[in-house]
């Protein structure tokens, strides 16, 4: 079953791109990188050796952070969003197929159903024949006996 790329939001690659960084924002290898990151740069600018650009405490880091998560917030919206459209998409895949399933499944039995029915009717149709023949064949074997009998009087 093929899903469609796109939500709400078409197939553009603004799109795409936004899936695609929502996706990073959620991987340890972000995580450490950024973690790597701060720890360099609040050692570089703690330690005397080098210029400081961002002094204690750290006002351009935060406003990194401030303006990063101001970005990331609403990719991941946006991610979540055509994610949403797609898993949409899929349930009523799943519910028409399940559906299609389903009345095959009430034509399956109801063909059962109906070949149970033809059986019972041939089973009923048997048995009166089984006692039609049960009945002509104790009549032949008395009829046989009398015959016999006049026979063997005559005799």
């Amino acid at each position: 079953m093929v899903v469609s790329d796109h939500g709400a939001f078409g197939e553009d690659p603004f799109g795409r791109a936004a899936e695609k960084a929502a996706r990073f924002f959620g991987t340890p290898r972000y995580i450490i990188g950024q973690t790597l990151i701060v720890i360099i740069w609040i050692a570089l600018n703690s330690v005397a050796l080098i210029a400081h650009w961002d002094p204690y405490p750290f006002i351009l880091l935060n406003l990194a952070f401030s303006t990063q998560a101001a970005y990331a917030a609403p990719l991941i919206l946006l991610a979540a969003t055509r994610q949403a459209e797609r898993d949409k998409m899929s349930g009523e895949k799943i519910e028409k197929r399940h559906d299609e399933m389903e009345h095959l499944a009430q034509e399956r039995i109801d063909s059962i159903r109906a070949e149970t029915a033809k059986l019972q009717a041939l089973l009923e149709s048997n048995t009166d024949l089984t006692k039609q023949d049960k009945e002509l064949t104790e009549q032949v074997a008395a009829l046989t006996r009398e015959m016999h009998a006049a026979l063997t009087k005559r005799a």
